[in-house]
């Protein structure tokens, strides 16, 4: 296995090609963690490197990291301590660092399998938006097993990206996001706050802020189902019964409530409209039950397909958005 990383690593990046930064968060993964840095090794884009925060494993994930480190070329791989504060936080202390410089970035988990064309296949979007406006790439996935069996599929998600979707629902896994530099700085967050999770503070920032958020109805990545998950993607009926407990049990609104703290230190850099729209949600979330439920309705704030919608309105009937 590390004798094919080697090889395929030390192929030459031409010198157009665009750099991109892997932020790859681990902590005891040693069990799936050579094949997710076999993949990466197996990009068709070439010009990469990984910058690997572990949170204080207790496994083989460190050793592993040290037998790539060294068969890669020199530079291709960082290893850094983590905060030991939970995934999140550990992707916020990487996409916070100033001092890692690319022409792009992408979240990596410990876990998955990248397909090869993915760096390309985000780059090609990517590189068509002005470097000045915050743009982030993400897609489908491919869901697999811990024996790389097929499961499925992760939904596709018909609606324009929008920060009024966003409000509510987060459509793309980290682990399949690219971004450019300006969304690097904007999703960049104090270490005071805390949010759900990286990628759905993402998607709402940079869309709150009027930048480009694309959805790929194509996987591009191998989404392993197991275990020790921390966030999983169920299918069909349990899928639905999930979203729907999750969102009657007032987990969403907990979510929500911490996540606009966070939000509204920074509300002054969305948009005129979307300052306005995030407002409105705000007080609507605690106006009369009537109003809550006409207003948001009223103010287009929306999740993706007309099961969840129907769920999401039950849920703010009862008070639990």
């Amino acid at each position: 296995m590390y004798a094919n990383a080697t090889a395929t690593a030390t192929a030459t990046a031409t010198e157009n090609d665009p750099l991109v930064a892997i932020f790859l968060c681990t902590y005891n993964g040693a069990r799936f963690l050579a094949e997710q840095l076999d993949s990466i090794s197996y990009q068709t884009h070439r010009n990469w490197v990984v910058i690997a925060s572990d949170d204080g494993s207790t496994d083989q994930t460190l050793e592993i990291l040290q037998k790539y480190q060294a068969n890669w070329p020199a530079g291709k791989l960082t290893i850094r301590n983590g905060p030991q504060k939970g995934f999140c936080r550990n992707f916020q202390y990487l996409t916070s660092d100033e001092s890692i410089s690319a022409d792009f970035f992408a979240f990596c988990d410990q876990d998955d399998v990248w397909l090869p064309e993915k760096l390309t296949r985000a780059i090609d979007v990517l590189r068509g938006i002005s470097t000045n406006i915050p743009a982030v790439y993400g897609a489908r996935t491919v869901l697999i097993d811990e024996e790389n069996a097929l499961l499925g599929y992760s939904p596709i998600f018909p609606l324009t990206p929008s920060f009024k979707n966003a409000l509510v629902q987060s459509i793309a896994g980290g682990n399949t996001m690219v971004f450019n530099g300006a969304a690097k700085k904007v999703i960049s967050i104090d270490s005071r706050y805390e949010i759900v999770s990286h990628d759905w503070w993402a998607y709402l920032v940079v869309t709150g802020m009027g930048g480009k958020f694309i959805y790929d109805p194509v996987p591009t990545t191998l989404y392993r189902q197991h275990k020790a998950n921390i966030i999983g993607e169920k299918k069909g009926f349990l899928r639905n019964f999930s979203r729907f407990n999750s969102l009657l049990s007032g987990n969403l609104q907990k979510w929500i409530e911490g996540r606009n703290v966070a939000l509204d230190s920074i509300a002054n850099l969305l948009t005129p409209e979307n300052q306005f729209t995030f407002k409105q949600f705000c007080q609507l979330r605690r106006a009369p039950f009537i109003v809550r439920l006409w207003g948001l309705k009223k103010l287009g704030i929306h999740r993706q397909c007309t099961s969840e919608n129907m769920a999401f309105y039950l849920a703010v009937s009862f008070g639990k958005i």
